[in-house]
């Protein structure tokens, strides 16, 4: 069945899913072994840096990528100054509430936060706003659990570059870019164990 494209978004990546068409198939992959049956699949698909992935975009609107970031440098912690909805977005709360069960209010994020890295052809570290989805859901879990919104962004902090991006991590970004511009963000973290390559010389 072909994939409806939505409105005038030419990446070839970009469709709507068909939801009835979405099925769980198998168990989840596990992380034993460090992360083997997650790597067979990551490790094939083509890694890039941000560059190759901009000059991508620029020839065949490519939109979606792996990087593996030679150095994660920071993550830049930034406050939101509209923390209001888009009024579309608050007319789509509202008919939920109207012609279902009461909607419960969505908080929105009171901050973004910003991956600086290098990539191995890197002039200057880039700068991508992650939009992982589990960030959001560990700075709401973590605001109830310390009741403050400063704590909470800083313990994202330490779990997004602390953990995910340490030295003995191989972290890659899944990065696309929001449409209609060429900006990329980081939409999912993959940060399996480094794998220390044998020497010839190791017993």
């Amino acid at each position: 069945m072909e994939k409806p494209k939505p409105g005038k978004d030419n990446r070839p990546e970009s469709h709507r899913p068909i939801l009835d068409s979405i099925k769980v198939i198998g168990e989840p992959l596990s992380t034993a072994n460090k992360w083997a049956e997650r790597r067979e699949i990551i490790d094939r698909m083509p890694h890039h840096t941000v560059n190759e992935l901009k000059a991508r975009f620029d020839s065949e609107h490519t939109s979606l990528g792996v990087v593996r970031p030679r150095r994660v440098v920071d993550m830049e912690i930034k406050p939101v100054k509209d923390l209001n909805w888009k009024a579309n977005w608050q007319n789509l709360f509202q008919q939920m509430t109207l012609l279902g069960p009461q909607q419960k209010p969505l908080r929105k994020i009171p901050y973004t936060f910003h991956y600086h890295f290098e990539c191995e052809d890197s002039e200057k570290p880039h700068v991508a706003m992650c939009e992982d989805w589990e960030l959001g859901t560990l700075f709401l879990r973590e605001a109830d659990r310390l009741g403050s919104d400063e704590a909470a962004a800083e313990s994202v902090k330490q779990k997004f570059l602390g953990e995910l991006c340490r030295q003995d991590k191989d972290t890659r970004f899944f990065m696309g870019t929001r449409y209609p511009y060429n900006v990329w963000l980081v939409l999912g973290v993959f940060w399996p164990p480094k794998i220390m390559q044998k020497s010839l010389f190791d017993a």
